[in-house]
């Protein structure tokens, strides 16, 4: 059996099991292992060998092809278990040998660093808006920036947002869980929930509505908040408006001593991300949440506003040092 029908048939058995977004990630994963196999002229996964697949993890631990990047410990350890999951499937079908699910060897990694610390900064992100709110007002780029960093939510649940879940005068966002027309929420219904919104901001997304959104209707009858002439934005768009506008060059000077004429970061949006300074909408969730907390917003509060639990708070997101932690309880007894 050839790499790319046994992804296809893996992807198949998993479909029922996994959420829409859990097996894009897994095929995501699996494609560059497709690549690689194609690159070695592997067509036969039976030809398959530990070493082969000792190899292929260098490969892609150190990008080395024009498609992949260098990835960090945390994200090769992802593609490897997937891989060991991938293979496992492969055995039951008679497509790899018995057991070559265990010579793939995942690096051991200390829980520290299975949180990133990269995230958009308060300073950047209050400079960023402030440079839409006087050039892009109520755009759509400028909506997706002002919520993301506002309320700290995901993408997924950015773009499931309908234009009834805005309530102007209330001031708040309405999240619902709707997998059944193409809006699933993370953690399902259990992500279901109204968030606040600032005046200010409501007052931007009340204008994006009036002045700047596309009016139209889904095939379901649902009218997307944020959307294109064709219809509710799909993940990539919002995530490049994100890497676009988080290049430090859009509103300030290079911090990497290139001319934004000449950069290929620059003038190719489509390789903003690659730009070391440039964040995802990930970093900029973990950028809001931090800044809450160090707002002194309480724990219990954050967690509910932005879905997540205590401990994945703790180690994924609150990147406060010892010291800032020390001083908000400190605030917080003395008061």
């Amino acid at each position: 059996m050839g790499p790319q029908e046994a992804v296809e048939l893996y992807l198949d058995a998993r479909e029922p099991e996994l959420s829409e977004k859990s097996l894009q990630n897994q095929m995501y994963r699996l494609r560059s292992f497709v690549e690689w196999c194609e690159s070695e002229d592997i067509g036969n996964l039976n030809d398959l060998t530990g070493r082969d697949l000792h190899r292929f993890r260098v490969w892609r631990a150190n990008g080395e092809s024009d498609r992949y990047e260098e990835v960090s410990a945390v994200t090769l350890v992802g593609i490897l278990q997937t891989l060991r999951k991938f293979l496992e499937f492969c055995a039951s079908v008679d497509a790899v040998e018995q057991g070559l699910r265990e010579r793939v060897l995942i690096p051991e990694i200390d829980p520290e660093d299975e949180s990133s610390d990269e995230k958009l900064s308060t300073d950047q992100a209050k400079n960023l808006l402030e440079y839409l709110n006087r050039f892009q007002y109520a755009s759509r780029d400028h909506v997706i920036i002002a919520i993301l960093w506002h309320t700290g939510i995901r993408l997924g649940s950015l773009r499931a947002f309908d234009l009834k879940d805005f309530d102007a005068e209330e001031q708040y966002l309405q999240l619902r869980h709707r997998p059944e027309t193409g809006t699933p929420l993370k953690n399902g219904t259990a992500a279901e929930r109204k968030i606040a919104v600032g005046e200010h901001y409501a007052q931007v997304i009340d204008d994006y509505i009036h002045h700047h959104r596309y009016d139209v209707v889904e095939s379901s009858g649902r009218e997307p908040l944020i959307a294109s002439r064709q219809g509710r934005l799909t993940e990539a768009p919002i995530r490049l408006t994100v890497y676009r506008w988080t290049r430090p060059c859009m509103i300030a000077d290079c911090p990497h001593d290139k001319s934004p004429e000449s950069c290929d970061w620059m003038r190719d949006n489509a390789r903003a991300s690659r730009c070391p300074s440039s964040q995802s909408p990930h970093g900029v969730r973990r950028g809001a949440i931090t800044q809450h907390l160090r707002d002194g917003v309480p724990e219990e509060v954050v967690t509910d506003r932005m879905n997540v639990s205590s401990d994945v708070l703790d180690q994924h997101y609150d990147q406060r040092s010892e010291r800032e932690r020390m001083e908000m309880r400190r605030e917080f007894l003395d008061n």
